[in-house]
């Protein structure tokens, strides 16, 4: 019997949190570095996994199969290809660099803290795994508690409000999934994602498969946030604490972009193109979410809000990729159109990745400096360039690859999901490309001119501040970023390091 090597990467962080609660809450460096070295086995195996997928990206790989509640036909089902791999090792690298991190900014109840952090990764590991419907709604539903109360007890001043309003949206997108996976299962008689999509639940039932697809469509909207379902994420980011942010924007937004490509794309793909090409509700959608979330950006003073607000603009070339991919496969415009949709999804799926390394640095970013400062607001900052070189620099790099600087991670994803809506749906393309341009304007106006440069005002900053001092970059945050601005420039020079997964994937399932 080979190794389960999922189960590992899924059910190794449960067994830290068992460890982390039977230790004694006055031992709190026992803790972070139990959990922080204890992290290091998911992420050493998600690599592993990653190098083995790359032979054969589209097929499923390592699936374990065992019978869970046979009586409801329910099955322990697990399995990876090359976008699964890539979501992997991005949970995985993201909760090590929060943990790590972790060790030095959070005192408050540390065992409560590592505890929930530790749940949460089981269940942002399970969903980019489970392929059984019942078993990815149960990893869905494991990360909810976690994130809310993260929010709850480690955030800002706001910090209720914020995670009850996470809480109910994320609810009510859940409930909307449980009624379609059970309308999918009375049709096709199994709970098995792959088989389902096999399948194709109501094929001649429009009105029944367009419900079903909408029941899906906004549970995932929710999660990513497309507008107008995302009001809840900038509360969140805002007042959560830094790690929480980072992991927030990093994997948890990424879930409902993973379940639009891993589940409605194959089970519902004529609904899924009526409402991209036909009645272009999708992407009418997705560029709302572009254009006006960079917009909001331009008008925000308060740092964390301003990326949290940047997430709603990143996010929305993922879903037009995703709605231009499956408009284009649906079209019978030969190679042109089929060549067209397949880099659209590999740029919607890039993008999870690259905003996820980009966003998270930046929140680690902002963490940093309000930790300094106890400020967030723009205004009071000014001329920091000289005083925190090494900060600045990072900030510029970082920065400059969510404004899609080619050299830098960000360029790519933007480029293939441009590139290939440009092909299917040029009119959403071309204002899409408006946010861009904005994007550009708020990081380079708002924050690097507002933080970095000009004359430093000693007397502004003792105001604003009182008299905090002002250093540059710890080891630790140091440490933090290091890999993070090395996948920024790793990918963004030579792409195919990501691409090469995700393209087998993204052939195979706009070629079913």
């Amino acid at each position: 019997m080979n190794f389960p090597v999922l189960s590992a990467i899924t059910f190794i962080p449960l067994l830290g949190s068992l460890i982390v609660f039977f230790l004694p809450k006055d031992k709190k460096n026992w803790i972070r570095w139990t959990s922080t070295i204890l992290s290091l086995v998911p992420l050493g195996l998600s690599l592993y996994i990653y190098a083995i997928v790359r032979e054969n990206p589209g097929e499923m790989q390592f699936q374990e199969v065992y019978s869970w509640i046979p009586s409801a036909n329910i099955y322990y089902r697990m399995g990876v290809d090359g976008l699964s791999a890539i979501m992997l090792v991005l949970t995985a690298l993201l909760s090590t660099l929060c943990y790590y991190y972790s060790i030095y900014t959070i005192e408050k109840r540390v065992k409560e803290y590592y505890f929930l952090f530790l749940l949460l990764q089981v269940g942002m590991s399970g969903v980019f795994v489970s392929l059984d419907f019942i078993f990815f709604y149960v990893f869905w539903e494991i990360g909810l508690v976690p994130m809310y109360l993260l929010i709850g007890v480690w955030g800002g001043k706001n910090r209720i409000y914020a995670s009850i309003k996470f809480f109910l949206y994320t609810l009510t997108g859940s409930v909307a999934m449980l009624l379609a996976i059970i309308a999918v299962y009375l049709t096709t008689g199994t709970f098995n994602i792959l088989e389902a999509a096999a399948a194709q639940p109501f094929a001649e039932n429009f009105a029944m498969a367009a419900a079903a697809f909408w029941a899906f469509f906004i549970a995932f909207a929710i999660k990513v946030p497309v507008f107008p379902f995302h009001t809840w994420l900038p509360d969140a980011h805002t007042e959560a604490p830094t790690t929480g942010s980072v992991i927030l924007a990093g994997v948890l937004l990424k879930l409902g972009a993973y379940g639009l490509i891993r589940i409605v794309l194959p089970l519902f793909p004529k609904p899924f193109a009526f409402y991209s090409y036909n009645v272009p509700i999708i992407p009418i959608l997705a560029v709302i979410s572009i254009v006006y979330g960079a917009l909001v950006c331009m008008a925000q003073w308060d740092l964390k809000r301003l990326i949290a607000y940047s997430s709603v603009s990143h996010m929305g070339y993922v879903t037009l990729g995703i709605s231009a991919a499956v408009a284009g496969s649906a079209l019978n415009g030969g190679e042109d159109a089929v060549s067209s949709a397949i880099l659209a999804l590999n740029g919607a799926s890039l993008q999870l990745f690259t905003h996820g390394i980009i966003t998270g640095g930046l929140f680690f970013l902002v963490g940093m400096i309000y930790d300094r400062a106890h400020t967030r607001m723009l205004k009071d900052y000014g001329g920091l360039g000289n005083k925190v070189p090494y900060y600045y620099g990072i900030m510029m790099v970082t920065g400059f690859a969510s404004l899609g600087l080619p050299g830098l991670a960000g360029f790519w994803s933007e480029f293939f999901v441009f590139r290939g809506t440009f092909g299917v749906l040029p009119v959403f393309a071309m204002i899409g490309v408006v946010g861009i341009v904005f994007t550009a304007a708020y990081i380079l106006w708002k924050i690097i001119q507002h933080i970095f440069l000009g004359e430093f005002d000693q007397d502004k900053w003792d105001e604003a501040t009182h008299h905090a001092e002002l250093t540059d970059m710890a080891t630790f945050e140091k440490v933090t970023m290091w890999p993070l601005v090395i996948l920024m420039v790793l990918v963004g020079l030579y792409p195919t390091v990501v691409v090469g997964l995700l393209n087998g994937v993204s052939t195979v399932l706009l070629s079913n």
